[in-house]
């Protein structure tokens, strides 16, 4: 999304509020890839004055209150989100259009503010692994140590053929890798 200066804006604006040019013209004239965010700024002028226009320096929070009452306003009335824009004094729909997915998919709960940054890495105590450890049952156990070494056999297995004869294993696995391939380039 290109961001454009304030001053920009006010230009687009009042050539908008005192030309004899529209939305679609106007934004062509000046490059714009859509007359949307044109509309948006005159709309949010009419409303709001300058203030409309200006870009906050800061992220202003918001209250979980005040954004479940943007939603509900604009589920209610069926406002846009530029009129749910300019009824709630906010300058950008994005907001809006954010808050209203979060609360489609999570509820009042998708509302809530989220921890910032990176999570702490937390350190695995060994009562900690061997706890996890003993959730698995005896069997489970056993199971997982065969698996394990049966792994380890085949390992030294083809360890074995490779030290006995480095160019037959690699011509036999050559082989069984192009085979492979063709069969998955002809799917």
């Amino acid at each position: 999304m290109a961001k454009y200066s304030e001053e920009f804006k006010i230009k687009l604006v009042t050539e908008y509020l005192y030309g004899k040019i529209g939305y679609r013209l106007l934004a062509r004239k000046y490059n714009m890839p859509s007359s949307t965010p044109l509309k948006n700024w005159v709309s949010s002028y009419k409303a709001r004055g300058m203030d409309g226009l200006k870009r906050r320096k800061t992220k202003k929070e918001y209250s979980v209150q005040f954004k479940l009452d943007a939603v509900q306003f604009m589920l209610e009335t069926g406002a846009s989100y530029q009129e749910t824009a300019v009824q709630f004094q906010l300058n950008y729909t994005s907001l809006i259009v954010r808050w209203l997915k979060a609360f489609r998919e999570q509820g009042i709960e998708g509302l809530k503010p989220k921890s910032k940054g990176r999570p702490s890495m937390s350190k695995k105590t060994n009562n900690q692994k061997k706890k996890e450890e003993k959730k698995l049952t005896r069997e489970e156990e056993l199971e997982r140590e065969i698996e394990l070494l049966r792994l380890e056999n085949a390992y030294l297995k083809k360890l074995r053929a490779f030290r006995e004869n480095p160019n037959a294993f690699l011509e036999k696995h050559k082989q069984k890798w192009h085979s492979n391939l063709k069969k998955k380039d002809s799917d």
